[in-house]
């Protein structure tokens, strides 16, 4: 990585637990309070001899395969121990899909990834099939890594498990955050208080699963066939170190996980006994607008030392003179009334504080020199508005969930708009649950259709599924995108806890 890419990066300031009712306890976060263009000129000043030596550290070391910092207080990781029995998987998977060929340059830094999104966002045409040159198949065997979860005691003989898909900037730890002990977890409520099995994928090209290239592999098409494939290995009972083969088998995806989900429903329609949709609707006329507020740069640039290809030999060593970095800081702008936390909330909540995640000891799998088309949102700003909603989220998981984040690919941008519109031999029950404040499916309210005929954004799903057993729309209250990260989170996965039990999903 260059050191002028380094300094870009570095230096562009920037002028439930309740059942299903909302959280009475709100928290919120003060605020940086500026004072005008003489605390930025001085904060530039003192920021840029720290700028220096990271910028020089991003050169020279080579790969990291040990973390520490001294901002332990930026990223804090949490863990318990649960009744549920748990078990990670490293799967072989052979895929085939067909996948479009397209022509998009190898983006080369941060400048070329705004290009590729203005492109991507602009109404002036179908940039996809502008790109589009045709289609191959794609195939070859990659390793899937997976998570399967049971109750510590079963019941009955004719177990069920879940499916679990992540979305995009998310790998397999969505379903089982471990945020705050692990409050937050849906596979907690879904094993230990419901009996179910659970199966949480990453995605392929994601977290601990094997990467692949992000223009030409990494496209809706081939993840769905991987999906796929897994379901097929619980249904014949032949997923390695699971002895059981499942008569009943549910999807549950968020985001592009229910793009997927719903996706494998199309294509093979009796894959799959009940589908779970969360974070969705089929309105797509929102999605340019969250493309466009992620402010998209490489991956290996927004958190080189996650991403990137930047070693740890000497790391601790060359950081030693940043040691209470805060505290000097606000020490040499006490003049303009600047406290030590105001310079910890700037380094938390820009790209400042995604270039240090990483730093942290951390459980999180090593995506270490990704390819350029691998992609982020810029910070955690970014991620605020494209997944979280103000006063109805713990402000510590928004810097957890911003140094903890999973890059997205182009193929992915590319194609995740071409699934069809219909599954029509799809038979079992569909339950689409979103949050009232959903900005990427909803545009930030659900409940605003202009029809009084359709009571939502995601009601209108139903003519997709003219087969199906049952279909629900559920709008979760107080919730935007990232609905797992709020704080009646729990809330929602009791009603889909409840809704599976219903229509006979459940263990027996």
């Amino acid at each position: 990585m260059e050191a002028s890419a380094c300094y870009a990066t570095l230096l562009a300031f920037r002028d439930s637990h309740v059942g299903d009712s909302e959280h009475d306890a709100i928290s919120t976060q003060l605020p940086i309070q500026p004072t005008g263009r003489s605390f930025i000129h001085h904060a530039s000043q003192a920021l840029f001899s720290a700028v220096a030596l990271l910028s020089r550290l991003f050169v020279t070391l080579p790969r990291i395969d040990m973390h520490f910092s001294p901002f332990a207080a930026l990223f804090v990781l949490a863990s318990s121990v649960t009744a549920k029995q748990c078990l990670n998987i490293t799967v072989p998977v052979s895929i085939s899909a067909r996948n479009g060929v397209f022509n998009i340059p190898t983006l080369q830094g941060n400048a070329d990834a705004t290009t590729f999104a203005q492109n991507l966002t602009s109404i002036r045409g179908n940039f996809t099939q502008e790109a589009l040159l045709g289609y191959a198949t794609v195939a070859g065997t990659y390793d899937i890594s997976v998570k399967f979860c049971k109750p510590d005691r079963e019941n009955g003989t004719n177990p069920t498990v879940q499916v679990l898909t992540h979305g995009l900037g998310f790998d397999k730890t969505y379903w089982d955050l471990p945020f705050n002990d692990y409050n937050y977890s849906y596979i907690d409520i879904a094993v230990d208080h419901y009996g179910f099995c659970t199966l949480s994928i990453d995605r392929l090209g994601e977290g601990n699963s094997s990467k692949a290239d992000p223009l030409s592999v990494l496209q809706a098409p081939a993840e769905m066939s991987a999906l796929y494939e897994l379901t097929m290995m619980l249904r014949n009972g032949t997923l390695p170190n699971v002895p059981q083969a499942f008569s009943k088998i549910v999807h549950v995806g968020h985001s592009f996980g229910s793009a997927l989900s719903y996706l494998l429903a199309i294509e093979h329609p009796t894959a799959s006994d009940g589908l779970v949709l969360t974070g969705f609707s089929q309105n797509a006329s929102f999605l340019s607008a969250t493309v466009a507020s992620w402010d998209s740069k490489l991956a290996r640039l927004n958190q080189p030392l996650r991403f990137g290809n930047i070693s740890n030999a000497a790391v601790s060593e060359a950081l030693s003179p940043l040691s209470n970095l805060t505290e000097r800081i606000a020490s040499s702008l006490a003049p303009y009334n600047v406290t030590s936390g105001e310079i910890l909330q700037y380094l938390q909540t820009t790209d400042i504080g995604d270039l240090l995640a990483g730093l942290q000891p951390t459980q999180l799998p090593k995506m270490a020199d990704l390819p350029s088309g691998y992609l982020t949102w810029t910070d955690a700003g970014s991620n605020q508005f494209a997944f979280l909603l103000p006063e109805f989220f713990d402000p510590s998981i928004l810097q957890f969930a911003e140094s903890s984040k999973f890059p997205y690919t182009l193929g992915e941008l590319l194609t995740i708009g071409g699934i069809p519109l219909m599954a029509p031999m799809f038979k079992g029950p569909v339950q689409i649950l979103t949050g009232r404040q959903d900005a990427i499916y909803c545009g930030g309210d659900c409940l605003a259709t202009g029809d009084p005929a359709l009571a939502s954004i995601p009601a209108k799903s139903q003519m997709a599924f003219p087969m199906a057993r049952t279909f629900e729309a559920y709008i979760q209250p107080d919730t935007a995108h990232a609905i797992n990260l709020h704080y009646n989170s729990t809330g929602a996965y009791n009603v889909i806890q409840r809704f599976l039990t219903r229509e006979g999903l459940a263990p027996s």
